[in-house]
């Protein structure tokens, strides 16, 4: 055991750390990324453990010491980086191929540590990314915060749907190079919320080299995009009237952002991030109706007779296999909960990340095309793309 990591631990594991996150995972296919966070449980604290296996999280609580050697032990071949935040300090470890470990730790003066004690009851307040009542100029003009820094209550749901999404950029952070620009396109950008919080989260809280090109058919909306912009002073954040099936305004990109592109939209623009070997995607979709008007199955007949079934399945099955055709071009890809089916149906986000080992799925995909009588647009796509 690391002594000096195991002495940073005991000193960092009190009620004032943050949260600690392990990432760089050695074996992506056992566990992807590892939190730990302080809790006060039935008057005692612990710390809960929240990993990341495949599509699930799964979650424990333990005592100081097991949490340590937990920790430890996170960091002896299954991940290679731990950053953890504190209000006594932050503690960075690194772990190299060779098994060499480097520990940087900042403790702060206790005189120094003067911030509100943290709530760390087990249903306290989440703690955004974008944090209430610090004012962001951006999200003041686009009506989620006011000048303060509250949070507009007609606009909570938004507010939190930022947030949402950037927690999912910070969990690909490690699939970004710092060493250049990265080159990020949002198709169907609209009114842009995200493309300006992700613009404001990489390049000004993250410190990353980024061009973000954000993509949409209403003008009105992208000459409004481009000004506050440009009052904002993004210099590398530009919109752009545009169709997604066309667009070739680039020949690389590191990130592809599809939100709510309506029906075979989405389609289009995963078949363009796969033809640019995309190294992320990360696309919400919306309006699936192009299955729902062709699945046609005897055996599903008496469940397909009812409308609003038929439809929601369609949705289902149609991101779904658009999951496993990227898992075929070589991504692994995730179906996660993007936002609380009370604030909206659309709620399903598909995370892909390039790596680079194809799955052998086109069998069992032609046989379940077959069972329901469809052609999804991004199947034919891809298979165009080959052919």
């Amino acid at each position: 055991m690391n002594k000096d990591l195991e002495e940073q631990l005991e000193y960092f594991l009190t009620e004032s750390m943050e949260q600690a996150v392990f990432s760089n995972s050695c074996d992506k296919e056992s566990i992807l990324k590892a939190k730990v966070r302080p809790l006060i449980m039935r008057e005692k604290l612990v710390f809960q453990v929240e990993e990341f296996r495949g599509k699930q999280a799964f979650h424990k609580n333990l005592e100081k010491e097991e949490a340590i050697r937990y920790m430890v032990a996170l960091l002896d071949g299954t991940f290679r980086q731990m950053e953890l935040t504190s209000r006594a300090g932050s503690l960075h470890v690194l772990v190299s191929k060779k098994g060499t470990v480097t520990v940087k730790a900042r403790r702060q003066q206790p005189a120094k540590i003067t911030a509100a004690p943290v709530n760390l009851s087990h249903n306290r307040q989440k703690r955004y990314i974008l944090e209430e009542g610090k004012p962001v100029p951006f999200l003041e003009d686009l009506g989620v915060l006011t000048a303060d820094g509250a949070v507009v209550k007609a606009k909570y749901h938004k507010f939190k749907q930022i947030n949402r999404f950037l927690e999912f950029i910070e969990d690909i952070l490690p699939r970004l190079p710092k060493n250049r620009e990265v080159t990020i396109i949002d198709f169907g950008c609209g009114k842009s919320y995200l493309t300006f919080a992700m613009y404001y989260y990489l390049r000004e809280l993250q410190g990353y080299s980024i061009r973000i090109i954000g993509l949409d058919l209403k003008q009105d909306v992208i000459d409004r995009c481009n000004r506050l912009s440009e009052k904002y002073g993004f210099e590398n954040l530009k919109f752009y009237h545009g169709d997604i099936a066309t667009y070739e305004g680039v020949s690389q990109v590191d990130m592809v952002v599809t939100l709510h592109a309506c029906d075979t939209a989405t389609d289009y623009a995963l078949a363009k991030a796969v033809k640019w070997n995309a190294s992320v995607i990360l696309s919400v979709p919306c309006c699936q109706h192009e299955l729902n008007g062709q699945m046609d199955n005897k055996l599903m007949g008496p469940v397909f007779q009812y409308g609003l079934i038929k439809e929601r399945m369609a949705a289902l099955y149609t991101d779904a296999i658009r999951a496993q055709l990227l898992e075929s071009r070589g991504y692994r890809t995730q179906i996660l909960e993007f936002i609380d089916m009370e604030h909206t149906p659309k709620n399903i986000l598909i995370r892909a990340v390039r790596q680079g080992e194809k799955k052998d799925n086109r069998k069992e995909l032609e046989e379940l095309m077959t069972f329901l009588s469809v052609e999804p647009t991004l199947f034919r796509l891809l298979k165009d793309e080959e052919d």
